[in-house]
């Protein structure tokens, strides 16, 4: 007796651990470029049937209803969400933003091995060559590459992800190569691997691959950044509820911890 809600309030307790970390991790990147906020999704842990629903009564009745204890919660999995962010203007060339659909790819370091991975942030730069990179702290260069001639003084990206440049002497732009971008069936089946970046699993599904503005993929911003899509205002909501949930929980199981004291000291009576 009241041993099964010390157990069931400890889960609650833990899943509710996780869940202030993930909340915690989304309002540290409210200033992160790109970034996609995740949610806890919980469930029910197993049930203990004392009593069958639907079991005969005396009278040869089935009970409409039966007797069963939960055993707890536990997370299930953390979902991202990828609704479109806020998009901010700087007006630098090389910062891009995608309206609508689908991720940059860009080529990155993955335990030990270049592979292609994803991202919604836009902050690009060039690198010692001239390539334009994702300005992370690994340097992911964008995929197809795009070199930008060391003399170019004007970069025009369209909507459509056509890079165009104009160099000194030029009075015309002219073509440097075409920006694609990637989408996936189940983009919240991708997997976090820090520094802005995702990487497709069985969950996701392959990429699929198209130019901006064509089958179904957003458009280039030119000169503006998606911010994150963490809302301050939300978390700390969810921060509060989290909070009060585990002490709620707690207060179950020094509950709990009352009872058997009270069933102990029966005996000296």
């Amino acid at each position: 007796m009241g041993m099964q809600a010390l157990y069931t309030a400890a889960s609650g307790m833990k899943a509710l651990d996780f869940k202030l970390n993930v909340v915690a991790n989304n309002l540290a990147n409210v200033e992160t470029v790109g970034f996609k906020r995740s949610r806890v999704n919980f469930e029910d842990l197993y049930y203990q049937t004392i009593e069958e629903p639907g079991e005969r009564t005396p009278l040869d009745f089935p009970k409409p209803v039966g007797k069963q204890v939960g055993l707890g919660v536990q997370v299930s999995d953390t979902q991202l969400n990828f609704q479109q962010g806020p998009l901010d203007t700087t007006n630098l060339p090389l910062d891009l933003a995608i309206q609508g659909e689908g991720l940059f790819q860009v080529m990155s370091v993955v335990n030990g091995q270049q592979q292609i991975c994803y991202t919604r942030a836009g902050n690009f730069g060039r690198n010692a060559n001239g390539d334009i990179t994702l300005l992370n702290s690994v340097g992911s260069q964008l995929e197809p590459t795009i070199n930008i001639p060391q003399d170019a003084i004007d970069i025009v990206i369209g909507a459509s992800g056509l890079v165009q440049v104009r160099v000194q002497g030029a009075t015309q732009l002219s073509d440097l190569g075409q920006i694609q971008l990637a989408r996936f069936i189940n983009n919240p089946g991708l997997k976090q691997i820090g520094q802005n970046l995702y990487i497709e699993t069985d969950a996701s599904g392959p990429p699929i691959l198209a130019n901006p503005t064509q089958d179904g993929m957003g458009e280039i911003q030119q000169g503006q950044l998606e911010l994150s899509n963490t809302d301050p205002v939300r978390e700390l909501v969810e921060l509060i509820r989290t909070q009060r949930g585990f002490e709620l929980n707690s207060q179950t199981i020094q509950a709990s911890d009352q009872l058997l004291q009270t069933i102990v000291n029966l005996r000296r009576f």
